[in-house]
């Protein structure tokens, strides 16, 4: 029964994903338009463009982030290896051990695995440098969201998005 509930919650989820978030991502054909790129003539213009660029192409720069992650995931599998030692470690131990064992005479609590995961995890995580991955993760982002936002020229729509409706 609880698998179920996480299915449809994780359903529901989707949906709303699916009606919020993707619906607004902009075609790669749009995104993509060489001919749109040009060199903004002050830092005025630049901000301009990047403040409604930023805006109009929020989900497109959402899909980027999310693929830089997984490429700098996929690039750090040690990374992956201790997260995932860690998250599974906890959910193992949550899941699997809610009493105190009996191993050879000796009694381990969840306390005492908990320690131990930490002592294991911890070096882990800090030889896997998930600092220098987020920091890198920020930068990387930050140049092509910004490159691309400064750089392409607004359509003509642009013109039309201050005017409100009445």
């Amino acid at each position: 029964m609880e698998v179920v509930n996480h299915l449809n919650n994780l359903q529901d989820y989707a949906r709303t994903l699916k009606d919020t978030r993707l619906s607004s991502i902009k075609h790669p054909a749009e995104f993509f338009n060489w001919r749109q790129f040009s060199r903004p003539k002050d830092m005025q213009e630049y901000m301009k463009r990047a403040g409604y660029n930023v805006k109009y192409f929020s989900a497109n720069y959402a899909l980027v982030v999310a693929l830089l992650a997984v490429y700098s995931l996929l690039t750090n599998m040690l990374l992956v290896v201790a997260l995932g030692f860690l998250i599974g470690g906890f959910l193992a131990i949550g899941r699997y051990v809610p009493e105190p064992l009996e191993f050879s005479g000796k009694v381990v609590t969840p306390q005492q695995l908990y320690i131990g995961l930490f002592v294991i995890g911890i070096p882990l995580l800090w030889f896997a440098a998930p600092l220098s991955t987020f920091f890198w993760l920020v930068g990387s982002s930050g140049c092509v969201i910004g490159a691309h936002a400064g750089l392409m020229e607004p359509g003509v729509e642009a013109e039309y998005a201050s005017v409100e409706t009445v």
